[in-house]
């Protein structure tokens, strides 16, 4: 098992707080092989964390993420979308 932490950087700050709860559901709802996974939104960052079985270098879950913010952040922005880290839990 895997715990990602993903963040995308500069995301507008009137959509983050709202983007996070929004992509939070999302993941819980419809990424079922996703675990634990939590979107939360600080200084201008949107940080994914989530947990999973099968992804050792977090790539499906980068583009999982920036499939939702695309959906969630009407606004067009230049965000950065980098991989955190990767841990392996067992």
């Amino acid at each position: 098992m895997y715990r990602i932490i993903l963040e995308c950087h500069d995301v507008p700050a009137a959509a983050g707080d709202e983007a996070a709860r929004d992509i939070t559901d999302a993941f819980r709802l419809h990424y079922p092989h996703e675990h634990n996974v939590v979107c939360t939104f600080v200084d201008g960052k949107l940080r994914l964390v989530a947990e999973n079985d099968y992804d050792p270098k977090g790539l499906n879950l980068m583009d999982e993420f920036s499939d939702n913010i695309s959906a969630y952040i009407a606004e067009a922005f230049d965000g950065d979308l980098k991989l955190v880290s990767v841990e392996t839990l067992r």
